[in-house]
């Protein structure tokens, strides 16, 4: 590994412990030549990953999409950055766990609601009214009718009970 500040190839590694839930390697390592320290991270390479669009284009897969369709959702709602973090890493696990190379994006949006239906009732409405693009308030109303008849017997609301 090259030193950040000198460029010198001769550095060692002087602590090494796990990083983001055991899924990388955080390394401390020191430059001999100019004595400095610095961190690296060590992740697994994953298989590159496509998305099929609607209209069968293909694009590489993007975690920020998520995350902005997630944050969109949840705007002004009740909920933690670390719920959504939480939620965005659960959908990426499942998507990376298919072991597929080419995931549709239906697919992916079914993820992510069923991870919001969980987590708050307003926010899966929200990304739903976008996601299903409802033309119409018979096709909204609809959806919160099997929402709340699959949620009827829980007074919660929808919301996570910490």
């Amino acid at each position: 590994m090259k030193c950040p500040y000198c460029g010198s190839d001769n550095t060692r590694v002087i602590d090494s412990r796990p990083a983001d839930d055991n899924t990388a390697i955080r390394r401390r390592r020191h430059c001999d030549n100019c004595g400095k320290r610095f961190t690296t991270f060590e992740k697994v390479e994953t298989i590159p990953l496509m998305i099929i669009k609607k209209d069968n284009n293909r694009e590489p897969y993007d975690r920020s999409k998520i995350e902005a369709g997630v944050l969109r959702a949840c705007h002004k709602r009740p909920i933690s950055a670390a719920q959504i973090k939480k939620l965005v890493d659960d959908v990426e696990t499942e998507i990376y766990s298919r072991e597929d190379k080419e995931i549709p994006s239906s697919v992916i949006g079914e993820l992510v609601m069923d991870k919001l239906k969980d987590l708050e009732a307003v926010a899966y409405v929200r990304f739903a009214s976008v996601y299903r693009e409802f033309k119409d308030v018979n096709t909204f109303v609809n959806e919160l009718k099997k929402m709340l008849d699959s949620d009827g017997k829980s007074k919660s609301g929808g919301k996570e009970k910490q």
